[in-house]
């Protein structure tokens, strides 16, 4: 299997639309340089104050992700 790592950070915010902006730092390609990414970003102003913000989700290359549909309101 090959992989992929991705870096993302959410801001919940009441007076955002959604309540909530997802920032996806970066894309890696080992789980440690993801690690080593968040360490450096979460120094960062704004990300700082923010830490339990931050996600690393792994993604198999080569495979739908995303298998079922959605529905618009």
């Amino acid at each position: 299997m090959r992989a992929v790592y991705l870096l993302w950070h959410t801001h919940l915010d009441e007076t955002l639309d959604g309540g909530e902006d997802v920032k996806l730092i970066g894309v890696y390609s080992t789980k440690d340089f993801a690690e080593e990414a968040l360490i450096r970003i979460s120094e960062v102003e704004g990300f700082r104050d923010h830490k339990e913000g931050f996600e690393i989700s792994e993604y198999e290359l080569d495979k739908d992700n995303w298998t079922f549909g959605f529905v618009t309101d």
